[in-house]
């Protein structure tokens, strides 16, 4: 199984990422409450060998972009992803705006947050049931076409979306909600392997259902192996497919040490069956 993925086919990054969101404040809401432990967590990503870190401008809204600069620029090995198509209004306020001029105007603000010239992959949040596809989807080609971008992909969309963006530019990643108990998008993780497409699974650890409760499959595998539940819901995402690109996040160092562990275990074919593998 590799531990590398190559996205776009030209930026190779390890496969276990980190998740930025939770370096903000309750409800993905303003500066975090100990913003010296959230500096920390970034700070000790590279020496933990994780150089893909996924973020969004809506994040704060700001404040990760802005806390990720101040970490690590300028990013020597990393590859910084971010997003773009929400507007917030306050804690666990969330609005869909992917009109065009939104869509370049919040890209070029995060280029200037991030303190880079280029963004090397950038995804569209959602797609914008208001919007024409054809207008969001246009603004994506000429983000790439302007150099803004290196490479874009596409947040909680079907194969069919999928499909539809790639008739317009070169799709390089999919991040969707994926996780043991949630595997509503299988499919769109097979088409991802089919095609080479980077699969983001945010929300990775999920909550394991009945899987996860005490005495269940996933707590008698992680004791056996030495390991916490989490560590093996990580490692079972590894295994599913190698586009798989779980970043889990946390703010707390001690639990992205944790997390970060999970890269170095191992599941048997006959472990990954047992939790649900295909």
């Amino acid at each position: 199984m590799s531990k590398t993925f190559a996205i776009g086919g030209k930026i190779t990054v390890n496969r276990l990422g980190f998740g930025a969101m939770q370096i903000t404040g309750p409800g993905v809401w303003g500066p975090p409450r100990d913003r010296g432990e959230a500096l920390r967590v970034l700070k000790r990503l590279p020496e933990l060998g994780v150089n893909f870190i996924d973020t969004a401008d809506s994040y704060g809204p700001d404040v990760s972009e802005q806390l990720i600069r101040e970490a690590l620029r300028p990013y020597d090995g990393l590859l910084i992803a971010t997003k773009a198509g929400f507007t917030r209004g306050g804690p666990h306020a969330w609005h869909v705006n992917c009109r065009p001029e939104h869509l370049i105007s919040s890209t070029k603000k995060s280029l200037k947050q991030l303190g880079v010239e280029q963004i090397g992959l950038w995804q569209l949040h959602r797609i914008d049931g208001r919007v024409p596809r054809a207008e969001q989807f246009g603004a994506v080609k000429q983000l790439l076409d302007e150099g803004l971008i290196v490479h874009a992909g596409l947040s909680e969309v079907s194969v069919a979306d999928i499909k539809a963006a790639s008739q317009v530019f070169p799709v390089a990643t999919v991040q969707n909600a994926y996780n043991m108990a949630d595997r509503d998008s299988d499919d769109v993780v097979d088409y991802c392997q089919e095609t080479g497409i980077g699969f983001i699974p945010y929300y990775p650890l999920g909550g394991g259902g009945e899987l996860a409760r005490a005495g269940g499959k996933l707590a008698t595998l992680a004791k056996a192996k030495g390991a916490t539940s989490g560590q093996i819901a990580l490692a079972w995402l590894l295994k599913r497919s190698p586009v798989m690109l779980p970043i889990p996040g946390t703010s707390k160092v001690a639990h992205l040490e944790e997390n970060m562990g999970a890269a170095e275990i191992t599941l048997s074919n006959g472990e990954f069956a047992s939790l649900g593998g295909r």
